[in-house]
């Protein structure tokens, strides 16, 4: 089946293209000097993980600049009636070194009033522009590269205008966007998926219902039938209706490019969530791992243990 040994390292490749480069016409850089002269006052979140708020409080028409402050490892952000501009200031409750941490964000659907930039000591990367939210974007970048700088586009009615967008820390390698940060189309080695059962977000043996594509989001949704439930962390999984013969059903995603197809047998499927969705990482033949997992065993190898049968 191509499908599932492409599948067994079916995360997304480095195929995608970077986000738009910024067009013509000077940087904010007034409103950032405001910011470093200490113009700028402070917006805490009420839950310290996500923010919704509005350019049309008197606060916002009092400064230029707002400061909000986000303690979590994901959350949303949303600007109703964007006006001047946003400094988003992550610091999350994290034990891991901020070079080794990756922040991707997604818009939200209908995000509009306001392009996103990445900041760093004055210096401004445009990451998202105003009305060109191509699917599935979501541009990455170290998090020692700097801060997010949301700033409102001009507009002539801004009553119906809301920006808005995901956020999300990762500890996996730097790319430019969140497609480049999962391995490629390839089958895992021994090593990967005896790593994966124990660190993936969840872990199931089942078999392939149906595939379905959707090429303008360049992915492609897996949806199984599930008889064994290891792990999940969020409900991706769900108990099947009366009459479909009992076990789970749910979908998880890969690249249009891995080229997955329906096939037939059992596969251990693990994987990561990636803003509520699930995302495929690993999927060997169930028997092959049954094989894999025995020798590794019997050497005392195993960085975890789970149930084989």
């Amino acid at each position: 089946m191509r499908g599932a040994t492409r599948a067994a390292g079916g995360r997304a490749g480095q195929l995608w293209p970077r986000p738009p480069a910024p067009g013509p016409g000077p940087p904010p850089l007034l409103l950032l000097l405001a910011v470093l002269l200490g113009g700028a006052g402070a917006q805490y979140s009420s839950d310290l993980c996500s923010w919704k708020g509005s350019g049309l409080t008197h606060e916002a028409h009092r400064k230029e600049v707002e400061q909000v402050y986000l303690r979590c490892s994901a959350g949303t952000v949303e600007w109703m009636y964007p006006t001047g501009a946003l400094i988003v200031n992550l610091r999350p409750n994290t034990f891991s070194p901020s070079r080794n941490l990756t922040l991707c964000i997604k818009p939200l659907r209908g995000s509009s009033g306001a392009n996103i930039y990445l900041e760093k000591t004055g210096e401004l990367k445009l990451l998202v522009r105003d009305g060109d939210l191509g699917p599935g974007q979501a541009p990455c970048f170290g998090f020692e590269q700097g801060g997010l700088f949301v700033e409102a586009t001009p507009q002539q009615d801004i009553s119906r205008r809301t920006t808005g967008f995901q956020y999300e820390l990762t500890s996996r390698r730097t790319g430019p966007d969140l497609h480049a940060l999962l391995a490629p189309c390839r089958p895992c080695s021994h090593t990967e998926v005896l790593l994966a059962v124990c660190t993936s977000d969840f872990v199931v043996r089942g078999s392939i219902q149906k595939v379905t594509h959707e090429p303008e989001r360049q992915e492609s949704a897996i949806h199984l039938n599930v008889s064994r439930l290891y792990r999940q962390k969020s409900r991706v999984f769900r108990p099947a209706p009366e009459g479909e013969g009992g076990g789970w059903r749910g979908r998880v995603s890969t690249l249009l490019e891995c080229g997955v197809r329906p096939g037939h047998g059992e596969f251990l499927f693990t994987g990561h969530m990636h803003f509520g969705e699930a995302w495929l990482g690993c999927a060997p033949r169930f028997k092959d791992f049954q094989r894999m997992y025995r020798d590794a065993e019997e050497r005392g190898l195993n960085p975890c243990e789970m149930g084989t049968e």
